[in-house]
């Protein structure tokens, strides 16, 4: 992320971070990213959200949380059926 404001010169950027999601600016296109699709970005930084690099001209990253995505995926989301699903972990029962 080059800078918060719209021009030339920026590959991505947040535009805003709502309770429900993310405001995702990129290639002239802003795309919603809400918390129920993309959970990764639920209850971390704003700092680590803002960091978000383009690579290559359509992989976006955030190297602080390790998420990558890439810009088919926000526009043909019916093209990726696989979704993130939080690994739940069992409980260890008390030892008597």
């Amino acid at each position: 992320m080059k800078s918060l404001r719209r021009g030339k010169g920026i590959s991505a950027s947040i535009e805003n971070i709502t309770p429900f999601g993310i405001w995702l600016y990129v290639k002239e296109k802003d795309y919603f990213l809400s918390y129920t699709d993309y959970p990764y970005f639920k209850d971390h930084t704003l700092k680590s959200i803002q960091n978000v690099q383009l690579l290559h001209g359509f992989h976006l990253y955030w190297p602080e949380l390790d998420v990558d995505l890439e810009i088919d995926n926000l526009e043909n989301p019916s093209k990726y059926h696989l979704k993130y699903q939080a690994k739940m972990i069992p409980k260890r029962q008390a030892v008597a």
